[in-house]
């Protein structure tokens, strides 16, 4: 009797899994083609977590009918669904109880804010973009300063020719959709896609000769949001240790 199997086990394993794939459909929703990323953005912030309450409540429920009815393999799936429901909530319960300060309000992240390097091809008629690729000015470069005191311009010790082949080179391999490119000007201009969700941003790199040397200035600017939650100073932060 304790070892027949529980087709209710195998039943809420079955619901469990379906939440997961639904939740990474919301998820990766958009690089399938299926809308554009704000909308599965959208739709985890609304129902990823009912999703969860939803999929450990059946759970609990299942764990309890199989006690009662002695079925310890009904009881382990019940265990197991209830696991899947916590993981999806993991999130929402790691922010409750450590949560993350705020993100500063600016999407516009650059290593020189005194002369921020400019978009010359891509421009506000961007596809989906609602902000601006015209820089703020001295507000945002404040905010900027106070939030991310590390971001500044990088100094190399390779000529503007190697500098700028090898921030190309970068930018290929992590896989940005290089728009424009000008190897005389030491410049191009790119659209980075976030891992989740693909949000798309728009970076610009400029190549500065200084000599024998040169110095590496770029831009990142998110094409939705007041704040990017510091993604575009991730990013400007990870080119520069790979460069």
């Amino acid at each position: 009797m304790s070892h027949r199997s529980s087709r209710i086990g195998t039943l809420l394993i079955a619901i469990s899994l379906v939440a997961v794939l639904i939740i990474a459909i919301m998820m990766f929703g958009a690089r399938l083609g299926l809308w554009e990323p704000i909308v599965g953005f959208g739709y985890i912030r609304r129902y990823m977590n009912p999703i969860g309450y939803f999929v450990v409540g059946l759970s609990v429920l299942g764990v309890i009918y199989q006690v009662i009815a002695r079925n310890k393999v009904g009881v382990v799936k019940g265990v197991i669904t209830s696991g899947i429901g916590l993981a999806i909530l993991a999130p929402m319960i790691y922010s409750t109880v450590n949560p993350s300060p705020r993100g500063p309000a600016i999407n516009d992240i650059t290593t020189n804010t005194e002369n921020p390097p400019q978009f010359l091809v891509l421009d506000d008629t961007r596809a989906g973009a609602k902000t601006s690729l015209v820089y703020g000015g001295e507000k945002v470069a404040k905010i900027q300063r106070k939030a991310y005191p590390h971001i500044a311009p990088l100094q190399t010790n390779l000529s503007a020719e190697d500098a700028y082949s090898k921030a190309l080179n970068i930018a290929k391999t992590k896989g940005w959709e290089i728009v424009a490119q000008d190897a005389k000007a030491f410049r191009f201009e790119a659209v980075a896609s976030t891992s989740v969700y693909a949000f798309k941003d728009d970076v610009v790199v400029v190549i500065t000769p200084k000599g024998n040397k040169s110095q590496l200035d770029m831009r990142s600017v998110s094409r939705i949001g007041r704040s990017d939650r510091g993604v575009n100073a991730a990013r400007i932060t990870d080119f520069m240790q790979n460069f």
